[in-house]
């Protein structure tokens, strides 16, 4: 009789079983592994964050003293002080002691790029000032259409931010229990969204516009010229590029000498709507760490030389760019 091949049949099962084995013992291997690199991923990721929140909330803390400064020295707020000095991309090792002391902390932070901007919302036409009570504030609707025409944007988008002012603000005052189809007033630009305003407008309008706690008036000394001929009804662009090149050379201190500038009559100025001097800034930081940038805006408030953060935001999307002077 033929004998059965017992011994390779063990043999073959004893080898795929080793094999098995060894597949198991990779999977398990590679789990742990990847846990580990996960583990490590993640304590990076936070050590940045939290490095990279230090370093800007230190940059904040340094603007609001140049802010604070300013504000004690008084006069006209212009392009000419050191606030309005933007700072340029800088290795953050630059801003660290070049004792030995700090020879090593110096050597870690020498990819670490910080770079940052203090922007004057009042030389921007402010969304607040629309509305008085629930009615629409028609010398500020003037100076918005205006804008809108310079910036050759619809008059149907206009209208939609002047009825949706109203709609939100009437909606916000309502007696409690009222159920009225509104949308919110909005509290920054990407909310005029909520109005109907189109993506392309809200794009246009960002340079130009700002949405602020309480109305303002407009700086002359720091407003761009689009917002120049809004603010200064007759004012046509070759006046407006005139009047951004005498405040290069000397800023106005007060709206007499604007007008001067300008030759318009003081007593033609709209008072109520001009100024030489500012309260609201937007502080922005960015920090650049380990080719990962994290930004830093900032609204705030200054009234004499206290700077008072109003509302913070810190994204890793690119800050949207200021108006073009």
């Amino acid at each position: 009789m033929p004998r059965t091949p017992e011994p390779k049949r063990q043999g073959g099962a004893a080898l795929l079983m080793a094999m098995l084995v060894v597949v198991l013992v990779a999977t398990l291997a590679s789990a742990a592994l990847w846990q580990q690199w996960r583990a490590v991923e993640i304590e990076s990721a936070e050590r940045s964050r939290a490095q990279s929140g230090w370093i800007l909330q230190g940059a904040l803390d340094w603007a609001r003293l140049i802010l604070a400064e300013d504000g004690r020295k008084g006069g006209s707020d212009n392009l000419t002080e050191p606030w309005s000095m933007p700072l340029e991309a800088a290795r953050l090792s630059t801003f660290l002691a070049v004792d030995r002391g700090d020879a090593v902390l110096a050597e870690q932070t020498s990819s670490a790029l910080l770079s940052g901007q203090m922007l004057d919302l009042q030389s921007r036409l402010n969304l607040r000032n629309l509305l008085v009570g629930e009615k629409v504030h028609a010398p500020t609707a003037a100076q918005f259409a205006r804008l809108f025409t310079l910036l050759n944007l619809p008059n149907q988008e206009l209208t939609l931010l002047l009825n949706g002012m109203v709609s939100a603000q009437q909606a916000a005052n309502a007696p409690v229990g009222v159920l009225v189809q509104a949308p919110l007033v909005p509290q920054t630009l990407d909310q005029l969204a909520w109005l109907g305003l189109s993506n392309s407008t809200i794009a246009q309008l960002r340079p130009y516009v700002a949405m602020l706690p309480e109305t303002t008036k407009v700086n002359v000394n720091t407003a761009s010229d689009m917002v120049l001929r809004a603010v200064v009804p007759g004012l046509d662009a070759a006046s407006a590029q005139q009047l951004l090149q005498k405040r290069s050379n000397k800023p106005w201190e007060s709206l007499d000498d604007f007008a001067q500038s300008a030759g318009i009559a003081a007593k033609l100025l709209d008072t109520e709507a001009l100024a030489t001097q500012t309260k609201f800034f937007e502080l922005r930081g960015t920090l650049e760490l380990d080719g990962q940038p994290v930004h830093d805006i900032a609204l705030t408030q200054r009234d004499g030389q206290r700077v008072r953060i109003l509302r913070r935001e810190r994204t890793v999307a690119p800050a949207s760019s200021p108006a073009r002077l």
